[in-house]
């Protein structure tokens, strides 16, 4: 389940820019808590998010990144603290429940209408920062910010794929000092990381194919499955499933 979880992932991710965290970490936390969630993510998304990464680095406009990933920064380590200290089931609630709320947002076409500039994209990258340290989503935020600023697809993408790029070292280096980089856990991210290049290779693709509106309604629509079917509620539909597949 964590492996198609993780391919499906990456072909959003390789359509749309986004939609890696906010389509893994739910399920994950689900089958193996919030802390090892954090850590498969972080694994598996910072080498084979490069290929398609690199390019865009020449694209981003670093006047609009470079203060949303400063906030980003200085409030991930307070993150990563909530994870490390947190009980496993609220996290998890947290988790869902935050996703939902920023997906139905950004589907929703809701703007973000107030003012902007530097202090306000410095707000903007302490709330990802936060996210990306308990559940490594920083983009719903950022998303709805930029989105008000009306770039250019190829902008806004370019934009959210180097910041993530950013977010992935300092989550690292985040994860490294909490002491979180347990042997199993990055061992299930070692497993993940091809089948979610595969996933990358075919979204980026398909990247082109059509509109960036049905890229982002079709990441919109995994997202939103896989919170829903993550909440703690949902539990027991896991233990059946796994069941069924010891059974099998």
């Amino acid at each position: 389940m964590l492996l198609a979880t993780v391919a499906v992932a990456g072909v959003a991710r390789g359509m749309s820019g986004f939609g890696t965290g906010m389509i893994v970490a739910p399920v994950a936390a689900a089958l193996y808590g919030p802390k090892v969630a954090l850590v498969v993510i972080v694994i598996m998304d910072s080498l084979p998010v490069l290929p398609i990464t690199l390019p865009a680095l020449k694209i981003a406009r670093w006047k609009e990144v470079l203060p949303v990933a400063l906030g980003l920064a200085l409030l991930l380590p307070a993150g990563v603290y909530v994870l490390k200290h947190g009980d496993p089931v609220a996290l998890r609630w947290c988790i869902s429940l935050s996703i939902l709320a920023c997906a139905a947002a950004l589907w929703s076409g809701w703007r973000y209408r107030g003012p902007r500039g530097a202090p306000v994209s410095f707000a903007v990258g302490g709330v990802a920062g936060l996210l990306s340290g308990i559940a490594s989503i920083p983009g719903p935020p950022v998303i709805i910010y930029w989105l008000a600023a009306n770039l250019p697809a190829a902008i806004m993408r370019a934009n959210l794929l180097t910041l993530f790029l950013i977010g992935e070292g300092l989550s690292i280096a985040n994860l490294w000092v909490a002491g979180l980089f347990e042997p199993d856990a990055v061992m299930l991210g070692v497993v993940a990381a091809p089948f979610y290049f595969a996933g990358l290779a075919i979204g980026s693709h398909l990247y082109g194919w059509a509109s960036d509106a049905v890229y982002r309604s079709v990441t919109f629509l995994l997202i939103v499955a896989a919170a829903i079917f993550a909440l703690p509620a949902v539990q027991p539909l896991f233990a059946a499933l796994a069941g069924a597949i010891e059974a099998d």
